[in-house]
C-alpha cells in the first residue's frame, strides 16, 4: 500500500501506514535493536535512544563516515521522530486486537526531484520490516521492487500540488 501524500499550509506530508500481527513490543524491538535495524535500514545506527539522543546514518561506502541525525521526539515502545534532513520523520506504534499499527509520517518541507526516491526507500524499508519481523531477512537491498515503488511515486508526485 503506498504513503498518501497531503499538502498543509506550507509543506506536504506523506504517511505509511502498515497494520502488523506483531505486538508493540516485538514491533519496537525490531525497529529500535540496532541488530535488527540493520536488517531493513542499514544506513541507521541508533547512538542514544532518547529524546534528544542520536541517530547516526553511516554511509556504507566503507570510510566509516557518518551523520549525526537528532531524536526530536521520543517516547518508549510509542514514538520515534528524527530529522531527515530538512524533513522529519516520525514513526506511530499502537496496540490494536489483530497486533499493532506502525505509522511513519514524513514532513516533506519542500517536493523535489529527490521526494519520490525518499518516498520509495522508505516504502521498501517498511516492507523489509514487515518481512523481518514475520521471519524473512533480506540479504539485500531489493532495488527491482524500489525501482518500481520510485516509478509509482514519482507519478503519484506529479498530481500533487
Amino acid at each position: 500500500m503506498l504513503a498518501t501524500i497531503e499538502k498543509q499550509s506550507n509543506h506536504h506530508i506523506a504517511t505509511f501506514k502498515r497494520p502488523l500481527p506483531h505486538l508493540k513490543n516485538a514491533v519496537w524491538a525490531a525497529m529500535t535493536n540496532n541488530e535488527n535495524l540493520q536488517k531493513w535500514m542499514s544506513n541507521l545506527e541508533i547512538i542514544e535512544l532518547r529524546k534528544n539522543g542520536k541517530i547516526h546514518f553511516n554511509m556504507n561506502d566503507g570510510t566509516g563516515n557518518f551523520e549525526e541525525i537528532t531524536i526530536t521526539d521520543y517516547a518508549e515502545k510509542e514514538v520515534l521522530a528524527f530529522d531527515w534532513g530538512t524533513d522529519t520523520v516520525r514513526f506511530e506504534l499502537s496496540s490494536t486486537n489483530k497486533g499493532s499499527l506502525l505509522v511513519l509520517v514524513e514532513t516533506l518541507q519542500n517536493l523535489t526531484e529527490h521526494t519520490p526516491k525518499d518516498l520509495a526507500g522508505w516504502h521498501i524499508c517498511l516492507d523489509m520490516l514487515t518481512d523481518l519481523l514475520n521471519g524473512v531477512e533480506h540479504q539485500h537491498f531489493p532495488m527491482d521492487e524500489w525501482q518500481q515503488r520510485f516509478s509509482e511515486y514519482k507519478k503519484m508526485l506529479s498530481t500533487v500540488k
